[in-house]
């Protein structure tokens, strides 16, 4: 599934060289973000924790906010490998087994990997904004990955009911974590339940 987002890259790396710094650029910005926070996030801290010149850093990336989208972008791409990782052959899912996936491995990232609490799947400047076509992107894949695996037509139907449980989701997780570093498990559960219960009505026969 192709992205909705355009590349925050300046050049994409072309060497194992180049895409070796990048990854090394990327791992430290996402682990700055969690010690010191986006408005303290610097080019210069990013490039030091990296090991790599500053003009290495701008190679890539114009400022801080295309670091930020790119992680973002990575962090959607690992994601969706998780999620295929995890799923038997297309065709033969049960949705909701998919829809548990797709939920474990969000809480899974949101609780292990640097960065992930600050941005996600995109950067949100100021913090808290929302970020235009992010959701978008993010039900993009998941609908195609769904249809794959269930083995229905990716439809308008289907993409509309993925994006408004994205929606859905993302906001009442949100709320998890606002109430629990951890995420609480009880918001947690409501969002299972009411994710599925919605997309019951598009998916059960």
């Amino acid at each position: 599934m192709g992205r909705v987002s355009p590349s925050p890259l300046r050049r994409e790396p072309v060497q194992r060289r180049s895409a070796d710094r990048l990854a090394r650029i990327l791992d430290a910005c996402a682990e700055l973000l969690d010690e010191c926070g986006y408005e303290e996030l610097s080019t210069r801290a990013v490039a030091e924790r990296a090991g790599v010149p500053i003009g290495s850093v701008y190679r890539f990336f114009g400022n801080k906010r295309a670091l930020a989208d790119a992680l973002g972008h990575r962090n959607l791409d690992r994601y969706a490998e998780r999620i295929a990782a995890r799923l038997g052959p297309p065709g033969e899912g049960d949705w909701r087994a998919v829809v548990a996936v797709v939920l474990d491995e969000y809480l899974e990232m949101k609780r292990t990997v640097a960065g992930f609490t600050l941005i996600d799947f995109g950067a949100q400047v100021p913090l808290g904004a929302p970020v235009t076509g992010v959701n978008s992107e993010v039900a993009d894949r998941l609908s195609g990955l769904l249809a794959a695996q269930v083995g229905r037509p990716e439809d308008e139907e289907l993409r509309r009911a993925v994006l408004v449980a994205v929606e859905a989701a993302d906001a009442l997780l949100q709320l998890a974590f606002r109430a629990d570093p951890a995420g609480d498990e009880r918001i947690v559960a409501e969002t299972r339940r009411l994710v599925g219960a919605y997309l019951a009505q598009v998916l059960d026969p």
